[in-house]
């Protein structure tokens, strides 16, 4: 009986190799293709930074602290995704638009998809706390056209730098979250209060992984949005404090300069004025 050539053993030099040989055989779809890629540059970092057992033991330790600190109100799967550039790297191949468009950013850790709904003027700020922030702006298409509709979907931090669902015991839920419709003119407008910049979470095994690698983990005060109308690209992005001193060196590099804008003084409190400029979707037309 003929016997079967025995397989190559599995040596420093041809791990990754061994390893993407057992995927031939499987149809060429994405997730072969991307397991072994995967594998082939983590062989690459275990061979070019040699960790020991031990050392290895304590990288599973960390991912799995990362399983264990995430949960409904806290993602830090999602932190860590951010902070690596990788979250920021996967919208800039996804949302590639034409000229003129407002561009996408990472979503970030914080969002709530159960925010309520406001009329057109009302306060999102449930607390009072912090100096008054009036926000105005519209929705247009690439050739200045208003879109009457669009939902506008807001959150923020507060003027401590945290979000609601960081401080449900200090703050009242869905404090500093709302959404909104554009008018007939695609106008929306709001009052809030200013957001302050802040460190992202450093308690946790992710923002102490990176504290101890000394990478900044700041980011400068800004406001989420969602952006929204049938017929166009949806659209997730910030809102940057142009005063702030930390746009150079945001921690998840979501900072364009398209989206700095001027927070201006207004009586009593503050005015920031934004624009937001829709694609239409890929499978309709531009008119």
């Amino acid at each position: 009986m003929r016997q079967a050539k025995p397989a190559p053993s599995f040596s420093e030099s041809n791990s990754a190799d061994i390893f993407a040989e057992r995927l031939a055989g499987v149809e060429q779809k994405p997730l072969p293709q991307i397991l072994a890629a995967a594998v082939q540059h983590l062989h690459a970092l275990i061979r070019d930074f040699r960790p020991t057992p031990e050392e290895w033991k304590r990288v599973i330790a960390f991912l799995t602290e990362v399983g264990h600190a995430s949960d409904e109100r806290r993602q830090e799967w999602v932190l860590l995704s951010d902070l690596l550039g990788a979250s920021a790297l996967v919208e800039e191949i996804n949302s590639r638009r034409p000229r003129g468009a407002t561009p996408n950013t990472v979503r970030g850790p914080f969002y709530r998809a159960d925010a309520p709904h406001y009329p057109l003027g009302a306060s999102i700020s449930l607390d009072g706390v912090g100096e008054r922030l009036l926000v105005s702006g519209r929705a247009r298409d690439l050739d200045g056209q208003p879109i009457a509709g669009a939902v506008i979907e807001t959150w923020q931090a507060n003027a401590q730098g945290f979000y609601e669902n960081q401080q449900p015991d200090m703050q009242p839920e869905f404090n500093l979250r709302g959404i909104f419709k554009t008018g007939q003119d695609g106008a929306f407008h709001y009052s809030t209060v200013r957001p302050s910049g802040y460190g992202v979470p450093d308690d946790g095994p992710v923002g102490m992984l990176f504290k101890q690698a000394g990478y900044s983990l700041r980011r400068p005060a800004h406001l989420h949005f969602m952006v929204s109308a049938p017929g166009f690209e949806p659209i997730t992005t910030h809102i940057f404090d142009a005063s702030d001193p930390h746009l150079a060196g945001d921690a998840i590099f979501g900072v364009k300069q398209e989206l700095v804008v001027d927070f201006e003084e207004a009586g009593d409190g503050w005015k920031a004025d934004v624009t937001f400029v829709m694609a239409r979707s890929r499978n309709g037309v531009r008119t």
